[in-house]
């Protein structure tokens, strides 16, 4: 009997795999923790994502629904996570039928009778093993292959200035929202006439902020307070005109146009060390420089990334930088601290191989730590496997996408100030003294 291959998540990345091994007559069992399909992408569903529908679906998926009547969305509008999951992942799910299993938690993974240690001639010829946890309790599903596309929603990163939890961040939880809460909506009441302290410097960041003002100018008394833990400079707030994602650039312009009007108190940089009560508000403590402060506010929204959740993967041989937490062929790609430039030539399997045969991670999970993942990113790594696990090794090496660029690149760490914002041609321009340009000249890459 043939084995399926094993995909650990049924987002849109997941599922995008499963329709590629499908057209490649490949056997393969999606697993979604959650109660329904999507079950990250609908926490965020009142998020419009700032690529167009062109971008954020697969060739493969299409095809398979377009064979059942689908009619694809307008390619050059702008969906909402919960737009994504009803007009695209929900049919494709239905599509897919019976080899999406809901409900079923991957508990570990490991290769039959071996753990993680032991050596055999045959270990790349068994299969793989994974335990689960199901509404009708464990079990265990044996695969030729597995490909982890359960992405990062789960383990966002902490608000302390040291990568862990500050003192006083679990405590008071309960005022702590992570990502993009809805402020407009399921979360106005929390937001709406009071203080909210925004952590983060990235696309998440600059859409809470935006959803905060936009509540302000609905509730009198709203307040926002922006926090950076680097000095913003010439690229913090993106690429503008000259990225090529429009909407994008102008999430960033938009976010910097505030901040300059005042509408936004930004404090930057800022690290933040303690979290504590003080007459019903959250004293925030952290450090500008040698100088030690406090801010206060109601609520704490922070949008600082998210890292891999690695926990389940234990007996599993991986090979992460230990930086990035990706593969040590994609991480020089990707490290923010070496590539600036947020855009990442397409890669595929052989980029995403793991010394465990038959085990790859993709989609967002597949990025580590570090940022600026594209749904066409994971669209491109998920046709590279399918095509290496049915044996079309040329279709595996060969390049498929082509990537927007992002119109920001820091190219000298060590360079002088230079202008905000980037011309598409890279030339310099007078900085911006209220945003502390500090950045070194970039440009387009």
């Amino acid at each position: 009997m043939t084995l399926p291959v094993a995909i650990i998540g049924a987002g849109p990345i997941g599922l995008a795999a499963a329709a590629h091994l499908r057209a490649r007559g490949q056997e393969a069992v999606v697993l979604e923790a959650g109660p329904r399909i999507a079950a990250a992408m609908r926490e965020w569903g009142h998020v419009r994502l700032f690529s167009p529908w062109r971008y954020n679906t697969d060739a493969a998926a299409r095809g398979l629904l377009e064979a059942g009547g689908w009619t694809a969305p307008d390619p050059e509008t702008f969906p909402t996570g919960a737009e994504m999951v009803a007009q695209y992942l929900e049919p494709l799910a239905e599509a897919l039928g019976p080899v999406v299993r809901t409900g079923a938690r991957v508990l570990g993974v490991a290769r039959r009778d071996h753990g993680r240690l032991r050596d055999a001639a045959d270990r790349a010829a068994l299969p793989l093993m994974l335990h689960l946890a199901t509404a009708r309790g464990e079990a265990v599903l044996a695969a030729r292959a597995v490909l982890d596309c359960s992405g990062t929603w789960s383990r966002p990163n902490p608000a302390g200035a040291h990568g862990m939890p500050a003192p006083g961040e679990a405590a008071h939880a309960a005022r702590i929202a992570t990502g993009i809460p809805d402020v407009l909506g399921a979360a106005r009441a929390a937001h709406a006439g009071r203080t909210t302290l925004v952590l983060g410097g990235g696309h998440s960041a600059m859409n809470a902020v935006l959803d905060l003002v936009a509540l302000a100018r609905q509730a009198p008394g709203t307040r926002i307070l922006w926090a950076m833990r680097r000095a913003p400079d010439a690229i913090s707030f993106g690429g503008g005109a000259a990225d090529g994602l429009a909407a994008r650039g102008a999430l960033g312009a938009e976010a910097r146009a505030l901040v300059e009007a005042g509408a936004v108190s930004l404090i930057a940089p800022f690290l933040l060390d303690g979290i504590s009560e003080e007459a019903g508000a959250l004293a925030i403590q952290g450090r500008q420089g040698e100088e030690t402060v406090t801010l206060r506010a109601d609520r704490l929204v922070t949008a600082t990334g998210f890292r891999p959740d690695l926990s389940f993967l234990g007996e599993v041989r991986l090979a992460l930088d230990p930086a990035v937490e990706a593969t040590p062929a994609l991480a020089p790609l990707i490290d923010p601290n070496l590539h600036s430039c947020g855009t990442v030539r397409p890669h595929g399997e052989a980029e995403l191989r793991h010394p465990e045969p038959g085990f790859w991670i993709a989609g967002m999970k597949s990025y580590g730590r570090a940022p600026t993942f594209l749904l066409a990113t994971g669209h491109e790594q998920v046709r590279s496997i399918a095509a290496h696990l049915a044996g079309d090794l040329a279709a595996a090496r060969r390049v498929e996408l082509v990537l927007p660029e992002t119109g920001v690149c820091r190219t000298d760490t060590a360079a002088a100030a230079c202008c905000t914002p980037v011309t598409p041609q890279g030339a310099c321009c007078a900085p911006k003294p209220a945003l502390a340009a500090t950045a070194p000249c970039c440009g387009t890459p």
